[in-house]
């Protein structure tokens, strides 16, 4: 389809038509009438002439004197244009100003001739013969008692007459057309001048369909224009004011979207994306893609997710269900509700994803912390009863048996008591994190090292363990000394613990950026990669029967992560079988750990 034509384009030619056709019409109806006029004109003209002759002519008919009447025509003729012919009943002429009468053939057939006696007024345009030229020849009767005595005929040459009609014909036309053309080009100005406002209003229009509102409708024109202008102004001021309030709505929409930890996504009735914040692409595996518009099928590959939302359409499976996404295993419970209109009509399933790996993880960790600690509580507990039955069987008795039954027994109380002291430790820690108690102060790490080792060297001199310092004397930093001296005092014992006699464990501390870094290097047994990533779990032991003979609680290192993470740091750990393994800690120069 042709595009529409424009306002200028439908009314110009148009108003173009009715002028040129108005004076073409009006110069038609001038120039048919211009002649008849004329002729009316020259008739009247030779009437005129042919009454002024008649009562001369009628007194030389009676009696008839064709010598005073050739002489009449002669004088009245001579110097004139005008023709005067008398001619009797017969049709004789008797006297011409012209012509000698003698010459001319009998009128008696000429029409005027024949009118005049008819009607008493004959007139008629034809060619002469005796002239050769058109002439207007207008006839009136004399009479002599009522009776014609003879025709008084008074012509004048018309060739002239058609000329000057032709001019003025002409002239007419050219008047026409020049008048046609002024009111074609002031048309077309006063055209102009409705159509302008309306193009700079169209225009306008599209600048408001761009979404720019700056331009400013014009107030010229009609009233009607100004009218027009006026309400498309005020239309654009609307325009604006709900663009502005739905912007702002969807601004506020989408950031709450994009705060919320839970992932959400909208799909229509053909279960494609309308819409998905962040949390949602995160969990999908999508950052970075943009799910608009895309069916559920490309976004996830998840069936349980996708039978999820089919059941939320069909209106069939509206309960939350527990799926597990991507290959990392987050675990998501995923709750569904139909999307409706305005009107109450579905059109599409809302689904909230909520992340709860954290919390399978922590009910996982909270199942195996019983577990453990079960264990590790009835291991001793056991051990004790099972010797104090024997010492109450008789074992009492026998005085060296009693000994070491009850050092057995002194062992596993020490045991349960620094298992329970480690928890304590470990809960007091915890709370600390999470509610701000740890209380830090800025002290020199020299002196909170040496402390650690101190607390370390019997062990190690029992297994002939040299432990080295590398410390500067100046290097201060915020800390709680009482806590920082257990974390060291943690990986010294563990370092001479899991370390064959006569080897060396080597204290490193040095200022790095603005953190304070702590190693805590040995020559011990190693740990495998696989134990890397767990041995800092609470009861995790890398051997456990040579843990639990070397006395450990398995918590000590539990106990330092989260010693560390209490000041604000983070701990590191490498290893290699048979190499050795180096603990190293990275702490917060600054007061706000």
């Amino acid at each position: 389809m042709s595009p529409p034509k424009k306002l200028i384009r439908q009314l110009y030619p148009s108003y173009l038509f009715l002028v040129f056709a108005a004076v073409a019409g009006a110069t038609w109806y001038a120039s048919s009438n211009l002649k008849d006029f004329f002729l009316d004109r020259t008739s009247a003209d030779l009437q005129a002439r042919a009454a002024l002759v008649s009562p001369q002519v009628s007194l030389l008919l009676d009696p008839l004197d064709e010598e005073g009447i050739r002489r009449l025509c002669s004088n009245i003729g001579a110097g004139a244009s005008t023709r005067i012919t008398v001619i009797l009943p017969s049709g004789r002429v008797v006297g011409d100003s012209k012509e000698d009468p003698e010459d001319m053939e009998n009128h008696v057939d000429r029409p005027e001739f024949r009118a005049a006696l008819s009607s008493g007024l004959g007139i008629s345009i034809r060619g002469s013969t005796t002239l050769g030229k058109n002439l207007m020849y207008v006839a009136v009767p004399v009479g002599l008692g009522g009776a014609p005595a003879a025709v008084v005929r008074t012509a004048i040459a018309i060739d002239g007459v058609d000329e000057a009609i032709n001019q003025v014909r002409r002239r007419i036309i050219l008047a026409g057309a020049f008048f046609a053309l002024a009111v074609a080009f002031v048309g077309f100005l006063a055209s102009r001048k409705i159509t302008r406002p309306l193009e700079d209003i169209r225009k306008c229009a599209e600048h408001l369909a761009k979404g720019d509102f700056g331009k400013t409708f014009p107030v010229e024109g009609c009233a009607e224009i100004r009218d027009l202008s006026s309400s498309m102004k005020k239309m654009a001021l609307e325009l604006r004011e709900r663009i502005d309030t739905i912007t702002g709505q969807r601004n506020r929409i989408n950031a709450i979207l994009s705060s919320m930890a839970e992932g959400v996504i909208a799909v229509d009735n053909e279960k494609r994306v309308i819409t998905a914040n962040q949390a949602a692409e995160k969990m999908l595996e999508r950052r970075g893609t943009n799910l608009l518009g895309r069916s559920i099928q490309e976004v996830t590959r998840n069936t349980l997710l996708q039978n999820h939302i089919d059941g939320v359409l069909g209106g069939t499976g509206t309960s939350p269900v527990e799926i597990t996404l991507g290959a990392g295993g987050r675990v998501v419970e995923a709750h569904g509700t139909e999307l409706q209109d305005s009107a109450g009509v579905k059109i599409g399933a809302l689904i909230v994803l909520n992340d709860v790996s954290d919390l399978r993880r922590l009910e996982r960790v909270r199942r195996d912390f019983v577990a453990n600690v079960s264990h590790e509580l009835k291991t001793p507990i056991t051990a004790v009863k099972g010797f104090v039955e024997a010492l109450l069987d008789g074992g009492l008795d026998n005085r060296v048996d009693a000994e070491r039954f009850l050092k057995i027994i002194d062992r596993h109380v020490n045991r349960l008591g620094a298992l329970i002291d480690d928890l304590l430790t470990l809960a007091r820690i915890e709370q600390g994190e999470n509610i701000t108690r740890v209380e830090l102060s800025r002290r020199e790490l020299h002196e909170v090292i040496e402390t650690a080792v101190q607390l370390s060297t019997p062990q190690a001199e029992e297994k002939a363990i040299a432990i080295e310092i590398s410390c500067p004397s100046d290097l201060a930093f915020p800390m709680d000394p009482f806590l920082m001296e257990q974390a060291l005092a943690n990986l010294l014992d563990n370092a001479v613990k899991y370390s064959a006699p006569n080897r060396s464990i080597h204290i490193n501390a040095s200022a790095e950026q603005g953190s304070v870094k702590i190693s805590v290097s040995d020559q011990g047994y190693g740990i495998r990669k696989e134990h890397l990533d767990r041995i800092f779990e609470r009861f995790y032991r890398v051997d456990k029967a040579r843990s639990r003979d070397q006395g450990g609680t398995g918590l000590g290192l539990a106990i330092v992560k989260h010693i560390v993470q209490a000041h604000g740091g983070r701990i590191t750990v490498e290893s290699s079988p048979g190499k050795g393994s180096i603990f190293s800690t990275l702490l917060p120069v600054d007061d706000t750990g």
